[in-house]
C-alpha cells in the first residue's frame, strides 16, 4: 500500500484553482509544483485538509467554501479616501495593489477597487475573499515528516 499524506508530511502538488464561474485564477501546471508541509498553516485550511490521505500520483478535485479559503468579505475593510491623501508615483488604476501603513505601524496590503475624480476606494480584503474555490490537485511527491 502506498503512503498517504498526513499532518507533518511535505507534499508537492500540481494544482489549478478555479472560481465558481469556471475562471482559472491560479495554476502550477507548466511550472514547478507547489511544496508545503501539511498542517503547518502554510496553505488555506481547505487546501491543507484536501491533500490529507492522498498518495503520489493521485488526482482529485476539491471545492473549498469561502470560510475555509480566504474568508468572507468584510465590508468594513473597504474604504473611500480622498485622492490627495494618497501620494503615488504612478497614476492609480483599478486592480492595482500596494501596502499602506496602519496607525500602529503595520503594513497592510490593499487594492484599488474604484476611482473617481476626487476619491479612491481601497479594499484590504483578500482579492478572493467571499468566494468558493475549486482546485484540481495532483500529488507529485510526498516526504514523510519527522
Amino acid at each position: 500500500m502506498s503512503e498517504t499524506a498526513k499532518v507533518g508530511d511535505t507534499v508537492s502538488v500540481h494544482y489549478t484553482g478555479r472560481l465558481s464561474n469556471g475562471e482559472i485564477f491560479d495554476s502550477s501546471v507548466g511550472s514547478e509544483p507547489l511544496s508545503f508541509t501539511v498542517g503547518a498553516g502554510q496553505m488555506i485550511a481547505g487546501f491543507d485538509n484536501g491533500v490529507l490521505g492522498m498518495s503520489v500520483g493521485e488526482k482529485k478535485t476539491i471545492t473549498i467554501e469561502a470560510e475555509d479559503a480566504y474568508g468572507e468579505r468584510i465590508e468594513g475593510l473597504s474604504q473611500e479616501v480622498p485622492r490627495e491623501n494618497l501620494r503615488m508615483d504612478v497614476e492609480p488604476e483599478v486592480g492595482m495593489g500596494f501596502y499602506v501603513q496602519t496607525p500602529d505601524g503595520q503594513q497592510m496590503p490593499v487594492s484599488i477597487t474604484a476611482i473617481t475624480e476626487d476619491t479612491i476606494t481601497l479594499d484590504a480584503n483578500h482579492p478572493l475573499a467571499g468566494q468558493d474555490l475549486t482546485f484540481d490537485i495532483e500529488v507529485v511527491s510526498l516526504q514523510a515528516g519527522n
